[in-house]
């Protein structure tokens, strides 16, 4: 039988102790990062948010809805409008879509738009009655995470300063932000009816902890949050 060197046990002996150091060290720092690496629900929604709101701004963009036999037709702009009802389960929720042919300001599911990376759901987090719209009912064939209360634990949804007491923001063909419900207006820009947002519209998600704010700027519709 060959006889094991007595420097290979030394040298063993070192390694183990090499590799408890290492697994100690290991778990030191996990334990310092891996809280610090933990999801913000709060965040998540915000940065989610902003993406959709892009994306609206990019329908309008392409999809103008000028129809020179329509004289309404400035009000089928593509928006995106915040609601809380039972068919959101009594939680802030939003929808993208268009308004189209009688203009009632209200959602069918005909007008929502369609989810670009899944074309069998439309982009609702509830709205309405009908069983497409309705998050409660099992024929829904929105995207729950556009449900901001059931999905990231979002208790209000507020738009204030330039976009204040309203509910909806919506984009012209130059991808100017609007406010407010196109269905009352009597005009694209027409004064009185004039919806361009003109300062700062801020919108605040919140929920029982902590609060993040997005901001979309006039003219520009640039947006960005705060958090």
């Amino acid at each position: 039988m060959k006889k094991i060197p007595k420097n290979y046990l030394l040298h063993t002996a070192f390694t183990m102790l090499e590799l408890v150091f290492v697994i100690v060290v290991i778990g030191i720092l996990a334990a310092a990062i891996i809280p610090n690496t933990k999801t913000n629900p709060v965040q998540e929604a915000a940065i989610q948010l902003i993406s959709h709101i892009r994306y609206t701004q990019h329908l309008a963009m392409m999809d103008d809805k000028y129809n020179a036999a329509d004289s309404n037709w400035y009000k089928g702009r593509w928006q995106i409008v915040f609601s809380t009802s039972d068919y959101t389960n009594n939680v802030p929720a939003y929808t993208i879509f268009s308004d189209a042919s009688t203009y009632t300001g209200d959602v069918s599911e005909s007008e929502v738009a369609k989810n670009p990376q899944n074309i069998n759901q439309i982009m609702t987090g509830g709205y309405g009655n009908a069983a497409s719209i309705d998050i409660r009912n099992n024929g829904f064939k929105g995207m729950e995470k556009l449900n901001l209360g059931l999905s990231y634990g979002i208790t209000s949804v507020t738009l204030s300063a330039g976009c204040s007491g309203g509910s909806r923001i919506s984009f012209d063909y130059m991808g100017r932000p609007l406010k407010g419900d196109h269905s009352t207006m009597s005009g694209p820009y027409a004064a009185g009816t004039q919806r361009l947002i003109t300062s700062n519209c801020l919108i605040t998600l919140t929920n029982e902890t902590e609060n993040a704010i997005i901001t979309i700027r006039p003219e520009t519709g640039y947006t960005s949050v705060t958090f």
